[in-house]
């Protein structure tokens, strides 16, 4: 079963790559081109043009699609596994109930936490000497995030006979949502955006990397639910 789940999720993975990959084309890439002139204009037209090793037309088709696919076949293989190991323990729920929950969380988890504090810029927003520490923070709170989620939900499992299914599972959300924000409150805040740059243009590209994430495990929820939830009842998967 574990096999079948792995596939099923790194294929449907692939899929939501594509989706993906699509929404960042259409509301993405154009807030990319609007950044760059941006960051072209401040530097003056004296400044010297540093040679592409990559095309941005190349980047912005070809190697956008390719990189989220990857991500998303990746990311696919994890949800299978996950679902494999916590469909039956959390519940007498569904197949697709339990994947739009694993879907949900994971969108939680590992998009919405962590650009609440974090979020995406755009080119020509933040420093170059600073890259390292911030892509460094934003790691520490993305594992940090992952690290507490687990704690929440086993905390949760344990409390299922003292408070029933709903109420260790309010509770193992309340652990997270408290603990989170103390760690998104301890970490440093880190703002770059230069005083001139379009306020317009930052929140949509914001918006447009939220809406990435939120696509992608849409996508994973609803296709690998409806799929696996066929495959149940057909009596494939046991």
């Amino acid at each position: 079963m574990v096999r079948t789940l792995l596939i099923r999720g790194m294929l449907v993975g692939i899929l939501a790559g594509l989706l993906a990959g699509g929404f960042a084309y259409l509301f993405g890439e154009p807030q990319v081109d609007l950044a760059i002139a941006f960051e072209e204009h401040a530097a003056g037209a004296a400044a010297e043009a540093e040679p592409e090793l990559v095309s941005r037309a190349v980047q912005s088709t070809f190697g956008l699609f390719t990189g989220i696919v990857v991500v998303g076949c990746a990311l696919g293989g994890i949800f299978g596994l996950a679902f494999a190991y916590v469909h039956g323990r959390l519940g007498r729920w569904s197949p697709s109930v339990t994947a739009a929950l694993l879907a949900a969380t994971g969108f939680v988890v590992l998009v919405v936490v962590p650009q609440l504090k974090y979020p995406a810029n755009p080119p020509a927003v933040g420093s170059a000497d600073t890259i390292a520490t911030r892509t460094g923070f934003y790691f520490l709170l993305l594992g940090l995030s992952v690290a507490v989620a687990i704690a929440a939900l086993g905390t949760g499992r344990q409390l299922v006979a003292r408070l029933g299914r709903w109420g260790a599972a309010l509770t193992g959300i309340a652990i997270y949502a408290i603990a989170m924000a103390c760690v998104m409150l301890a970490l440093p805040s880190i703002n770059e955006v230069p005083a001139d740059f379009s306020t317009e243009l930052l929140w949509k590209f914001r918006a447009a990397s939220f809406g990435i994430g939120a696509v992608l495990w849409a996508t994973l929820g609803v296709a690998f639910g409806l799929l696996t939830e066929r495959q149940f009842a057909a009596g494939r998967i046991r």
